[in-house]
């Protein structure tokens, strides 16, 4: 059952076109906008382009192609991501300027701009709010994607809805994931900004599928104030209970993923120092291999989580297992009593989680990933070709 998630916010239509490995999704939504861009130094051609575009602080729409990931393509490709804004904003009516724009697929490649202009078109003519709509355009951009990704939360007074895809060269660091956000509340560029990053620090920079940290990533927001004014507070908990929902859906359609990973740290320090351990455990490959294999080697989390950089004393550590139902103790204040056959069990399922106590202080953190399988190979040995 497809969920409406943006088309259920007021304001926003969308459509989306895929031909084999080529899709482009449009979405049309006018109000005040923010972004979050991936800090890997080879940034892709839309990537750097939106840095400017995004500082007027306005959208007008979206386009957004998979396949070709115009990312390590000169200045010619930079081109080619101006065109493509110019190719939405001649089908819409609306200035170049505030176009976004996103692409993702494979890095090193030129945009084939006759396909998308053609695709453009198209779903400039079907543009429309309803669940199909959405479902096309969320189907669009995906790439080694198994399902797409949506998310819907719905306040008193205002509502967020988002599409993202995201399977493989997983490990964002922002500010192959895109996400789309649209909310009808009403705010500001600066608060909706602020808001946008500390979610997605909190979300999208905790997912680990493979460790590398892709060209491409972004995640636009956009507000078109339909619904009226929100409490700051309120409308920061809702974009972080979004962004983390996407998350979530990331990390379990990992490439070649059969279960997902969830890695919670208590007792630290400070909130950064419970995520880097949480991350640092989620990205290490020997806890997924472990975790593919269903088998309880709980001293390899312990491991990782020392190698973290962060201080705190192994013998006070204390650490569960659970299948997100049934949870079962493994160390309690540095001495082992794990029962392995409970442990093992509670690996059998599609989720495996891990509560790490550092005894270090009060501060939390929860990072998401995925088991490391064969298939993750497999898909990526043979990418391009």
């Amino acid at each position: 059952m497809v969920i409406k998630s943006i088309c259920a916010v007021k304001g926003v239509t969308a459509y989306g076109v895929k031909e084999g490995k080529f899709g482009l999704a449009l979405i049309r939504a006018s109000g005040t906008a923010a972004g979050v861009f991936t800090e890997n130094l080879v940034k892709a051609a839309p990537i750097e382009l939106m840095r400017k575009q995004i500082k007027a602080g306005k959208l007008e729409a979206v386009i957004a192609n998979s396949g070709c990931a115009n990312a390590y393509t000169g200045r010619r490709g930079y081109e080619d991501a101006v065109t493509m804004t110019e190719y939405a904003g001649s089908a819409l009516g609306v200035d170049s300027v505030a176009v976004g724009v996103a692409s993702t697929g494979v890095i090193g490649r030129y945009l084939d701009l006759s396909l998308i202009r053609r695709q453009c078109a198209d779903a400039a003519l079907n543009l429309i709010s309803t669940p199909d709509a959405e479902d096309r355009a969320a189907h669009a951009i995906m790439t080694t994607d198994k399902r797409p990704k949506h998310a819907l939360i719905k306040n008193e007074g205002f509502t967020i809805g988002a599409i993202a895809k995201g399977s493989g060269m997983i490990a964002p660091n922002m500010g192959t994931m895109l996400s789309f956000i649209y909310t009808d509340a009403q705010i500001e560029a600066k608060p909706l900004k602020e808001a946008l990053k500390m979610a997605a620090k909190r979300t999208f920079n905790r997912v680990v599928v493979d460790g590398d940290t892709s060209t491409n990533d972004i995640a636009l927001c956009i507000a078109t104030g339909e619904s009226g004014k929100v409490n700051a507070g309120e409308f920061s908990s809702a974009l972080e209970a979004c962004c983390r929902s996407l998350a979530q859906q990331i990390a379990a359609d990992g490439e070649g993923a059969s279960k997902l990973l969830e890695v919670t740290v208590r007792g630290a320090p400070k909130e950064a120092a419970a995520a880097k351990v949480a991350r640092v455990v989620i990205e290490s490959p020997l806890v997924k291999t472990a975790v593919y294999g269903e088998d309880p080697n709980w001293g390899r989390v312990v491991a990782a989580a020392g190698r973290a950089g962060v201080k705190f004393d192994p013998n006070a550590v204390s650490l569960w297992i659970s299948d997100g139902n049934n949870q079962y103790p493994l160390v309690k204040s540095g001495e082992i009593i794990a029962d392995l056959t409970k442990a093992k069990a509670a690996m059998h399922g599609n989720r495996v989680v891990f509560v790490i106590d550092l005894a270090a202080g009060k501060e939390e953190a929860t990072a998401w990933g995925c088991d490391l399988t064969e298939k993750y190979v497999e898909i990526n040995g043979r990418y391009t070709t």
